[in-house]
């Protein structure tokens, strides 16, 4: 058997959220249309490679991305809740650029802190939980190939963890784009390569190619 593995980070598709809730781990928000479009098109792209392992964070819009691959690999959907999305203090308001929850000054005393950050859950917990359930994939899937859908923030903070990098970044500048697959490379037990892809690429929608903040994510922080 081959000692390398490799484990994708795949982030879920567009959901549907016409309120622009930042709705974090809020249940009862499902993909899009588009969503499940792009759900499908990952699917495709990835069904010939050797993925025995397929795992998905316990959120609705998680689930619903693994689920076409599952049909088309005949996987069972392992539910890891440590891959869900992060914490913020800011769930269910709506949120933007100009409006929403930060034009309140209420708000900015949640923002003082972009180290930690003050406005959710610390970096170090993300990437702990993150790391273990890479590792926990990774074993899973010795030799072979796993995937777990995870959510923006959790898998860039694992992506900064494993590369060595400052958790403290400006949120625009993620590279983990809807439907996007971050691939960690083990020889053994040890991290070779983190490679990155867009299978879903053309099936982003500009407006979400330019958003500041992820759904579930850090805010921009705000001076005011």
């Amino acid at each position: 058997m081959s000692d390398q593995t490799i484990v994708h980070l795949l982030r879920h598709g567009e959901v549907h959220n016409p309120d622009g809730i930042l709705y974090g781990r809020r249940p009862g928000y499902h993909l899009s249309d588009l969503g499940r479009r792009m759900a499908e098109r990952v699917a495709e792209s990835v069904r010939d490679r050797d993925i025995v392992h397929l795992v998905s964070s316990p959120l609705e819009r998680a689930q619903e991305t693994a689920r076409p691959l599952a049909v088309l690999r005949d996987l069972d959907v392992v539910t890891d809740h440590r891959v869900i999305e992060s914490t913020n203090v800011f769930e269910g308001k709506a949120f933007g650029v100009g409006d929403g929850a930060l034009r309140s000054p209420a708000a900015w005393r949640h923002l003082w802190n972009p180290f930690r950050p003050s406005w959710g859950e610390p970096y170090v917990e993300v990437a702990a939980r993150m790391r273990a359930a890479v590792k926990a994939a990774r074993d899973a899937a010795h030799g072979h190939e796993a995937l777990v859908v995870s959510h923006q923030m959790p898998i860039w903070i694992a992506r900064l963890s494993a590369e060595g990098r400052p958790f403290l970044h400006d949120p625009r500048r993620r590279q983990c784009t809807l439907a996007s697959l971050t691939s960690f490379h083990f020889d053994g037990a040890r991290l070779a390569r983190v490679s990155y892809s867009e299978p879903a690429g053309d099936l982003i929608p500009v407006r979400d190619k330019k958003a500041p903040f992820s759904a579930g994510g850090a805010p921009e922080q705000h001076r005011p």
